[in-house]
C-alpha cells in the first residue's frame, strides 16, 4: 500500500504554509534578516517539539514564523514545500497561511501575497502543482482583528485573478468557538470566499456543529470529535461535509495517544468525506506521504481505503469540477 500511495496523484487541503518551516530554513533565514532566535542549531530546534497539547506547539510556531520578512522568504518558503509535494504526487494544494501572524512585525499583506502567489505560480509552470491560497484568521485575536485583515484580503480576492480563495480560522480551539466569528465569515462569504474551519480537534463537537450551522463553512478542518456524537457524524455523513485529517499531528499534539487508535478508518466506515493531510509538517513529523506510511505501519491501510482517502482530497478541494473529474480518473486509472 505504500507504494500505491506513493503513486496516486493527491490534493493537500491541510497545509499551514509556516508549519512547514523547517529548522534549516529557519536558521537560514534568521541569519539573513539579523534574527535572533532562542535556538542556536537545528538540533536545538528538534529538541523543543515534544509537545502536549496544541498550545505548546504554536508558542514554537510563532517563534518559527519571526524569521519570515520579505517576499523573497515567503516565495523561498512555499518554493521548498511544493518541491517537497512534488516527491509525494501532490498535483494540487489549498495553502493556509496567517497573516496576523506577519502584519505586527511590520510585515506588509502585500509582500506576503507576493512571495506566496510567486511561488504558486512556478509550482504550476515547472511542477504541474496548482494551488489555492486559504487566508486563516487567529482564532485567539478578536473578530475586529480579523475584520481588519478580511478588508486587506479583498484586493487579493481570487475572483479578480490569482490570489485568495478561501478563508479559514485557526490557532488556539478551545475557548474560541466558531461562533466568536460569525460576522466575518458572513462578510467573507458575501465577498465570495469559501469557508474552512478548525474545529473538532481539542475542542468539543459543539464547535462542529457551530462551523457548519453558524458559520456555513464548506468544509471541517479535523474534525475528530466529531466521533463522539452519533448525530453529529449522520449530520456530516449525510451533507457529505469533507473533513481533512491530520494523523501525525494528532499523535504529535496528543489527540490520539497511538495512531493504532486513529479514527480515520471509522470516519470511512461511518461515510464520512475524510480525507489524508500534514498541517504542520516540519513540527509534527512529516508531510503527506509519510502520514499515509504511518497509517500504514499503525492500522494496515487497504488499497481501497487509499484510493478512497485521495479520491475524497480532490472531491473536497475546491478545484473546478472538470479539473476534478480529470484527477479522479488518474486516480483510478493508477495500477
Amino acid at each position: 500500500m505504500t507504494d500505491l500511495a506513493t503513486r496516486l496523484p493527491k490534493a493537500e487541503l491541510h497545509i499551514h504554509i509556516e508549519g512547514s518551516l523547517e529548522p534549516e530554513m529557519m536558521l537560514r533565514l534568521a541569519r539573513r534578516n539579523d534574527v535572533a532566535l532562542a535556538f542556536g542549531s537545528v538540533a536545538e530546534i528538534r529538541a523543543a517539539y515534544a509537545f502536549t497539547k496544541l498550545d505548546d506547539f504554536l508558542a514554537l510556531y510563532y517563534q518559527g514564523m519571526s524569521v519570515l520578512r520579505t517576499a523573497q522568504d515567503f516565495e523561498d518558503l512555499a518554493w521548498a514545500y511544493f518541491v517537497r509535494a512534488d516527491a509525494d504526487t501532490v498535483r494540487h494544494a489549498e495553502i493556509f497561511f496567517d497573516p496576523q501572524g506577519h502584519l505586527p512585525r511590520g510585515v506588509s499583506f502585500d509582500a506576503v501575497m507576493q512571495g506566496l502567489t510567486a511561488a504558486a505560480a512556478r509550482a504550476e509552470r515547472e511542477l504541474g502543482i496548482t494551488s489555492r491560497l486559504i487566508m486563516c484568521f487567529l482564532r485567539h485575536l478578536d473578530e475586529a482583528d480579523a475584520e481588519r485583515i478580511l478588508d486587506l484580503a479583498l484586493a487579493h480576492n481570487e475572483t479578480h485573478g490569482p490570489g485568495i480563495a478561501g478563508v479559514g480560522l485557526d490557532s488556539s480551539e478551545l475557548g474560541h468557538p466558531p461562533a466568536k466569528f460569525r460576522n466575518v465569515f458572513r462578510r467573507a462569504r458575501d465577498e465570495g470566499f469559501r469557508l474552512v474551519c478548525h474545529a473538532g480537534e481539542e475542542g468539543p463537537p459543539a464547535y462542529v456543529w457551530e462551523a457548519l450551522d453558524v458559520l456555513g463553512v464548506d468544509r471541517i478542518d479535523h474534525g475528530n470529535r466529531a466521533l463522539e456524537d452519533p448525530a453529529l457524524v449522520r449530520r456530516l455523513a449525510a451533507d457529505r461535509m469533507p473533513l481533512t485529517v491530520c494523523p501525525l499531528s494528532n499523535l504529535r499534539l496528543c489527540v490520539v495517544d497511538d495512531l493504532g487508535a486513529h479514527p480515520i478508518r471509522r470516519m470511512l466506515e461511518a461515510g464520512l468525506v475524510a480525507s489524508v493531510h500534514s498541517d504542520d509538517p516540519s513540527y509534527f513529523g512529516g508531510y503527506v506521504g509519510d502520514n499515509f506510511a504511518a497509517l500504514q505501519a499503525a492500522i494496515g491501510l487497504t488499497d481501497a481505503e487509499c484510493r478512497m482517502l485521495v479520491r475524497n482530497s480532490f472531491r473536497a478541494s475546491f478545484l473546478p469540477d472538470a479539473a476534478k473529474d480529470r484527477h479522479l480518473a488518474a486516480v483510478d486509472a493508477a495500477p
